[in-house]
């Protein structure tokens, strides 16, 4: 019989946090919670979730805080970021420091489920990870340890830049449809409409680390009405 996925919700609203339990509780999951900052991120660190529901506004310390410590740790743990549907600095803030996604508040319960599955099948059935990625003569990707290495600089990333890098690459021959990358990548079924811009600032994200000049990439690039391609090679 296999084993409850678990997670962690760190939530300092009641009703939200309780609301959240129930739900994924009755959806057979495990979970364990916290209400305050700290203690939330003491859990997040001693304890082994399939996911951490991350709210941005904590008491002790702020959610930000708290995913870029996880982070610290470990890029592989699947979080997801519940932010304010008008603060745009808080969802780019919060992806940035690694967070696979986000979801906006307020929020349909039964889209949140059907999200959180969907980041638990991607993280579970991840692309293969034993590859390198070489990207022009200077900088190289190792897939499987989430390192790379330019010059004398060394690069890290998360479990999801590297599967957006390893999907691009696989599909070099075209330019790649953001909405199939949140399909592919994310797991986001097509039919529940998602809008978020996390494909948007992954992407960002991914060029300030590995384009000498961000605003004029030469590896990962956009074709415009049709999506993005990554211009490297497979060893």
């Amino acid at each position: 019989m296999s084993r409850k996925l678990r997670l962690l919700i760190i939530e300092d609203e009641a009703a939200i946090r309780t609301g959240l339990i129930d739900v994924f509780v009755y959806h057979g999951y495990e979970v364990d919670f916290s209400g305050h900052g700290v203690e939330g991120l003491n859990k997040a660190l001693t304890g082994k979730f399939d996911l951490i529901l991350l709210d941005v506004m904590l008491p002790g310390m702020n959610g930000f805080e708290v995913c870029n410590r996880i982070r610290e740790k470990s890029r592989d743990q699947a979080i997801i970021m519940l932010t304010a549907k008008s603060n745009d600095e808080d969802i780019i803030e919060g992806l940035s420091l690694g967070a696979d996604d986000y979801v906006a508040k307020p929020f349909s319960v039964a889209q949140l489920v059907l999200r959180v599955q969907a980041v638990l099948r991607r993280t579970r059935n991840g692309l293969s990870q034993d590859k390198t990625l070489l990207l022009g003569d200077d900088l190289s990707i190792d897939c499987q340890n989430l390192a790379g290495r330019r010059r004398d600089e060394n690069l890290s990333f998360t479990r999801r830049e590297i599967e957006i890098l390893q999907y691009l690459q696989s599909h070099s021959n075209r330019p790649v449809p953001r909405e199939e990358l949140l399909s592919k990548v994310w797991g986001y079924a097509n039919h529940l409409d998602i809008e978020t811009r996390t494909v948007d600032i992954h992407i960002a994200k991914l060029r300030r680390k590995i384009e000498a000049v961000p605003a004029e990439p030469q590896f990962l690039i956009t074709v415009r009405g049709a999506g993005y391609r990554l211009i490297g090679q497979v060893q």
